[in-house]
């Protein structure tokens, strides 16, 4: 039984995408730290980088070049400067040397040593593979797959028992929403409580709180400069940003000089159904618009569906509960982590596997869940919202125009977030004993829509939208 803390789910990363650009940023590190481990990184004389698959296909469009050469140089997703990836970027291309691990200079001509192959692997969707040539001349290699959200894994190979390792697992383990459920019950306690005591197992309060703060801050920070930042996306689509236009139609006159002081305006504007409506969508679009121009979001559970839970969250703090603090920040970022975890082991979080719904489908289901606790609901009511949410997802593609996460992805991050909200009042006034169709039902269903739904769907741009839409009438 895999136990997935809710920090795997909620990770902070750069954009625009966590399978095709934080994915294979950190595949390339722990190649580099393989090659440290094995004592071959002094040995390395040159290196290349294969990209298969989806990650070929749309990679261009969601930088997995330059997030591979990022990885390659040692710079950390979490903590390097966004405004300085370009110039790093330059430099390797102007001098066409590489500084692998920011300490070993190596030839690399950036155009031809990361190549795009059309072809699928047989494992994932997602697989790049890293080449190396050592002094000695011997040429050694590792393939590793992106998996969605962030995660990274290399094709399980069987291991004699005597290699195998003793995995700890939760005091709580949950492979189900039936099990979750289960152990709330027993445990008389709500959702939140039950993932912080596995979160307990890992790590003390204090740094739970930590961690679970720094999440918060990058979603508030990404809204905040969505909201705040026009002009026109990078990418070649021209795509106007509107979260801004539509904030300041909203905030009128309102004054504040910060992110802090920005919550506490927001909640003395005028709010009726059409400023809700408007409010949660211009948090939402604000976060893929930064996430699009590759700005530091957070995975949740992907980076082209990180702006439906900020902006569910949002909405609670700016017009649901005034007095909304960090505790029901904590204890909504720790349900939604354990209800995405339910679909990455029952489905999958990854559109380059499952389509959209993988995406914004599981992203809308952790919102809707997560908010039905904060608004009282029961354990079996925040599943019954999760459930509610991803039904009415199920069958959504993924196909990009030009391979950027902006069309139709930055919209659909609204939508899923209206939806999330919409499904958490259903499940409120309803009585989850008479469900007719549990959370693990629909997880069941969307992954066997996942296997059905044919590959021109899955991130590749190669159909829908992306082929009825031409670039150049963008």
């Amino acid at each position: 039984m895999e136990s997935i803390s809710v920090f795997d789910m909620l990770s902070i990363g750069v954009g625009p995408s966590s399978s095709h650009t934080l994915g294979p940023w950190r595949a390339a590190k722990m190649w580099i730290e393989r090659l440290q481990r094995e004592e071959r990184f002094t040995m390395v004389a040159a290196v290349s980088v294969d990209l298969y698959g989806s990650l070929s296909l749309t990679g261009k469009g969601h930088a997995t070049d330059v997030a591979v050469l990022m990885g390659l140089l040692g710079t950390d997703p979490v903590t390097f400067p966004i405004e300085d990836i370009q110039k790093k970027v330059d430099e390797v291309k102007s001098s066409k040397t590489l500084l692998l691990n920011l300490e070993k200079p190596i030839p690399f001509v950036f155009e031809e040593a990361i190549t795009f192959h059309r072809k699928f692997l047989e494992f994932h969707p997602n697989g790049i593979t890293f080449r190396a040539t050592l002094r000695n001349g011997k040429k050694i290699s590792q393939t590793y797959y992106s998996i969605g959200g962030g995660f990274v894994i290399q094709k399980e190979r069987k291991r004699k028992k005597r290699q195998l390792e003793k995995f700890n697992h939760f005091p709580f383990p949950v492979e189900s929403g039936t099990e979750l459920l289960a152990h709330c019950t027993a445990e008389g306690i709500p959702i939140s409580q039950l993932v912080l005591r596995n979160e307990l197992s890992l790590r003390d309060p204090d740094r739970i709180d930590v961690k679970l703060k720094a999440i918060w801050d990058v979603m508030l920070d990404s809204m905040y400069t969505g909201c705040h930042t026009e002009g026109i996306l990078p990418g070649g689509l021209n795509v106007t940003r509107r979260a801004f236009e539509t904030h300041t139609k909203l905030m009128g006159d309102t004054p504040y000089t910060n992110a802090t002081e920005w919550l506490g305006a927001i909640r003395n504007t005028e709010v009726k159904f059409r400023q809700i409506l408007k409010w949660v969508s211009c948090f939402a679009l604000a976060v893929n618009e930064v996430n699009a121009s590759l700005g530091r979001v957070v995975t949740a559970p992907t980076n082209g569906s990180a702006g439906v839970i900020p902006a569910v969250l949002m909405y609670y703090l700016v017009i649901e509960n005034h007095d909304g603090n960090f505790e029901d920040i904590k204890k909504f970022l720790l349900v939604a982590g354990e209800i995405g975890s339910l679909f990455k082991k029952g489905a999958t979080i990854s559109a380059a596997l499952g389509g959209c719904q993988a995406e914004i489908g599981v992203s809308s289901a952790m919102a809707a869940g997560a908010l039905t606790e904060l608004m009282g609901g029961t354990p079996a009511q925040a599943l019954m919202a999760a459930e509610i949410a991803m039904e009415h997802h199920l069958g959504l593609t993924c196909d990009p125009i030009a391979g950027l996460v902006q069309i139709p992805c930055i919209e659909r991050n609204a939508m899923g977030a209206i939806k999330a909200i919409n499904a958490c009042e259903m499940a409120l006034d309803s009585d989850p004993t008479k469900a007719k169709i549990p959370l693990d039902k629909v997880i069941a269903t969307m992954w066997e829509t996942a296997k059905d739904m044919t590959s021109k769907y899955k991130e590749t741009s190669e159909g829908g939208l992306a082929i009825q839409v031409n670039v150049s009438d963008c």
